[in-house]
C-alpha cells in the first residue's frame, strides 16, 4: 500500500511542477525532457542487459515503451488544455476499467462503481468545456490501463527493473527528434528546464519502479482500484501549488472516491488476513 500510496503522490506532485513549465516548453517539450530523465535515472539503477532479452521479453517491454510514450503526452496535453484535476480524473478511467473488468466480489464492484460516480460528477459538461482537452484525457485513460497490465507482464518475464528501464530507454529513444524540435521551437530557461527534470524524476522514475515492485504484490484489479487516489491527489496539488479551484460538488465526488477506496482496501486487506490465517 505504501509503494501505490507514494507512487501517486510523487506522479501528481510531478504533474504540477511539469505544468509550471508549459508556458516556456509547451507540453511536447517536458514530456521529451520527462522521458530522458526517466531513461537515464532507470538505466542508472536496473543496468539492463538489453542484448540478453528474449523476444518473449522485449514484446512487453516495446509495448510498454510505446505506453509510456503516448501516455505522457497526451496527458500533459491534457492537463495544459483543461487542468491538472480533471485531466487526472478523466486518466483514472483506465485504471477503473481494469478494476471493473477483474472483480469477482460485490464488494469490489460496487466500490468501483461509487468512485465511477464520482468521476462522472467531477466531469460533468460546462458550456466552456474543452471537448479535445477531454478526449486527450481519455486517450491517457485508455495507455494507463494498458500501462497497469503491461507493467505487471514485463515485471513477470524480467526480475528487477530492467524491463521497465529498457521501456523507458525505448520511449525516450522515440522522444530525441521530437524533443529536440520542440526545444529548438521554444527557447528554454533553466527555470523549466528544472521544473521538466523534476517532473522526470517525480512523475517517471519513482512511480515506475514502486508500480513495478506493487504489481508484483497485489492482483492489476486491486492496483487499478487504489490508483483511484490520483484524482484526489491531483485535486489537493493543483489548488496548492496551480490554483486551480473546484466547487462543492467536485469535492463531494472526490470524497465518494476516497471512499470506495478505502473500502475495497480493507475488505481486500481482511480477506488476505483471512486466507493466511
Amino acid at each position: 500500500m505504501a509503494l501505490m500510496m507514494g507512487s501517486g503522490l510523487s506522479n501528481q506532485a510531478g504533474a504540477s511542477v511539469a505544468a509550471l513549465a508549459f508556458p516556456v516548453l509547451g507540453p511536447v517539450g517536458v514530456v521529451a525532457v520527462r522521458q530522458w530523465v526517466a531513461a537515464v535515472v532507470l538505466l542508472s539503477i536496473a543496468r539492463p542487459r538489453l542484448r540478453a532479452f528474449s523476444a518473449a521479453q522485449w514484446r512487453p517491454v516495446l509495448g510498454l515503451a510505446a505506453v509510456f510514450a503516448i501516455m505522457n503526452l497526451t496527458l500533459y496535453t491534457a492537463i495544459d488544455r483543461i487542468g491538472l484535476g480533471l485531466a487526472v480524473t478523466l486518466e483514472f478511467l483506465g485504471p477503473l476499467t481494469v478494476a471493473l473488468a477483474g472483480s469477482r466480489r460485490r464488494i469490489d464492484l460496487f466500490c468501483a462503481l461509487a468512485a465511477a460516480a464520482g468521476v462522472v460528477v467531477l466531469t460533468r459538461p460546462q458550456p466552456s468545456t474543452d471537448y479535445l482537452g477531454i478526449g486527450l484525457a481519455l486517450l491517457a485513460a485508455v495507455c494507463w490501463g494498458l500501462y497497469i497490465l503491461l507493467n505487471r507482464t514485463v515485471g513477470e518475464r524480467l526480475p528487477g527493473a530492467r524491463g521497465s528501464a529498457a521501456a523507458a530507454a525505448v520511449s525516450g529513444l522515440l522522444y530525441l527528434p521530437v524533443g529536440a524540435t520542440a526545444l529548438w521551437l521554444h527557447e528554454p530557461t533553466a527555470g523549466a528546464l528544472l521544473c521538466a527534470l523534476a517532473a522526470g524524476v517525480l512523475s517517471s522514475a519513482v512511480p515506475f519502479l514502486s508500480d513495478l515492485l506493487a504489481l508484483r504484490r497485489v492482483p492489476a484489479r486491486f492496483f487499478g482500484i487504489f490508483m483511484s487516489v490520483n484524482p484526489v491527489f491531483a485535486a489537493l496539488i493543483g489548488l496548492l501549488v496551480l490554483g486551480e479551484h473546484l466547487h462543492a460538488a467536485s469535492w463531494l465526488a472526490i470524497a465518494v472516491i476516497v471512499t470506495a477506496n478505502a473500502v475495497a482496501v480493507g475488505t481486500a486487506g481482511n480477506l488476505s488476513l483471512k486466507k493466511a490465517a
